[in-house]
């Protein structure tokens, strides 16, 4: 029997994603208004302002997509374009800038209709998000469903709300409608996302929380094999996300916490919700909860102000802890927020600590990885015989399964920063395993 794999979308429309999982969902609806409208010679590049490094590399590609596709339409949308509009409508051959709440509406990719060179509209009115369906996600086996949107925190050294406006919550019904269709397209495993995940439900009836909405999902879509969040706020975590740790297998066992730093006075100088203690309970409760669970964590090396003993306290809180999947980033002045004005940090002392902390996640990658050795796990395989297990743990399989379907394994070895396993049973497809 062949294994069904995911749907995807067709290459003519092409998108240029960069940043966050939120954005890699955007581009499908794009994707989807760019195939509904024809405009096959259209392409579209979906920027992220998380960093300066992020936005650098969306302008380069943007100049080499004019360089290599000289009549073609280019048209540059996402937060950086939302942002900063004139920066990027000033690129010669860039042909329209388009609002991170303009490019998710199909009549901005209409051919039929006269579109001004900027369409950018002001974000922070919105107050709702609308909800997309998407069917597709080109090359990936597991997809993403957008719950929330922007974010009312105000952190010092972000500039993430001017490009996403306030938080908005997708309704629970239209949340479980895209899990649903996604399920059915055949993909084994859904990751909830947005801007602030964690702030969910508070615009809405009711004020629903995040694990009330997953359990409810998982209830109504008992098809669905896996579930998974992305980046959690350590303070915003309500009391059933720790209910579907302990007593759901199908919510998987990795949360990725939006750190940022572990010394106190620079979290407070951050204006983070969280403490050092905060995220020390958080990780022991879960734990406590289900053994298996794995950490990520989003930090800062070099925020304004910190001093060696300072981030020797986020270095040993990272070492202590054991945290596994770390997204290290130097501190990034972005003009217009308070920490640009803040005491910097020389650009090289960034640098060094953030591969010293690099190098921290790494020896406890490491160390995670071989304490896996000759244990199970089920794996999603993506492509080439590799995938994510359970806790998110890198593993090539041996056996020749295919993309889209979860196998058992037993895991033989590690090399580097993956573990090495064999299928324990037989591949079925996906709608079977």
């Amino acid at each position: 029997m062949t294994a069904h794999r995911p749907r995807t979308a067709a290459p003519a429309h092409r998108v240029a994603t960069f940043g966050c999982r939120l954005n890699a969902y955007e581009s499908e609806v794009i994707r989807g208004h760019l195939a509904a409208a024809g405009a096959d010679t259209t392409i579209v590049v979906n920027t992220c302002a998380v960093t300066a490094e992020a936005e650098r590399q969306a302008r380069q590609a943007i100049r080499k997509l004019i360089r290599e596709n000289p009549d073609t339409e280019i048209v540059v949308t996402g937060c950086a374009a939302q942002i900063d509009p004139a920066r990027y409508a000033a690129i010669e051959g860039v042909t329209r800038v388009v609002g991170n709440e303009e490019k998710m509406r199909a009549e901005t990719w209409s051919l039929r209709a006269t579109h001004p060179a900027v369409q950018v509209a002001d974000i922070m009115r919105l107050t709702e998000t609308a909800p997309h369906l998407v069917t597709a996600f080109d090359g990936r086996a597991r997809a993403f469903v957008e719950v929330q949107q922007g974010c009312d925190h105000r952190c010092t050294f972000c500039i993430i709300p001017f490009g996403r406006g306030n938080s908005r919550s997708v309704p629970i019904g239209a949340v479980v409608e895209q899990a649903r269709t996604l399920v059915a397209a055949g993909y084994r495993e859904l990751v909830l996302t947005g801007v602030d995940v964690t702030s969910y439900g508070g615009d809405l009836p009711g004020q629903p929380t995040l694990g009330q909405m997953a359990r409810r999902l998982l209830a109504l879509v008992p098809e669905l094999p896996r579930l998974r969040l992305s980046s959690v706020d350590p303070v915003e975590l309500d009391e059933d996300v720790f209910r579907l740790l302990a007593e759901e297998p199908r919510f998987m066992p990795h949360l990725h916490l939006s750190l940022q730093a572990g010394d106190d006075l620079i979290l407070k100088r951050m204006k983070r919700r969280h403490l050092r203690g905060d995220v020390i309970r958080l990780v022991e409760r879960a734990r406590g909860l289900r053994p298996d669970v794995a950490f990520g964590a989003d930090v800062i090396a070099g925020f304004p102000t910190e001093t060696e003993a300072m981030f020797t306290n986020t270095e040993a809180l990272i070492a202590d802890l054991g945290l596994q999947h770390l997204h290290v980033f130097p501190y990034s002045p972005r003009p217009g927020t308070p920490a640009a004005r803040m005491p910097q940090v020389p650009s090289d002392i960034r640098k060094q600590r953030a591969a010293r902390l690099r190098a921290v996640g790494d020896r406890n990658l490491a160390h995670w990885l071989d304490k896996r050795v000759g244990g199970t796990d089920r794996v999603l395989i993506e492509k080439d015989g590799a995938g994510r297990g359970e806790s998110f743990a890198a593993v090539t399989v041996s056996g020749g399964a295919a993309p889209g379907v979860i196998v058992p394994v037993m895991i033989d070895r590690r090399e580097g920063e993956r573990l090495i396993a064999r299928c324990l049973t037989p591949t079925k497809t996906p709608a079977a395993a």
